[in-house]
């Protein structure tokens, strides 16, 4: 399974897949918290809107906190 070093250890260890879900999560929840937050001061096009939805954007920010959870969890373990 993936590259491997001369130690037999997996490239970036055997945790791979749960790092991974912790920097999706958390970044799915900073990400999604900030544009709540702060909403761009002008908009870039005539298409965009001026803030985030803010049910969607809760939605997803929570979803992005369980996953970084359960990663927490997975790596403490």
């Amino acid at each position: 399974m993936g590259v491997i070093l001369g130690d037999d250890t997996p490239f970036l260890g055997d945790n791979l897949i749960v790092w991974l879900l912790l920097a999706l999560g958390g970044a799915l929840f900073i990400g999604n918290v900030l544009a709540l937050l702060r909403p761009p001061e002008v908009s870039k096009s005539e298409e965009d809107l001026p803030t985030a939805p803010r049910s969607r954007s809760i939605l997803m920010a929570g979803i992005g906190f369980v996953v970084a959870v359960a990663a927490i969890g997975g790596l403490l373990k």
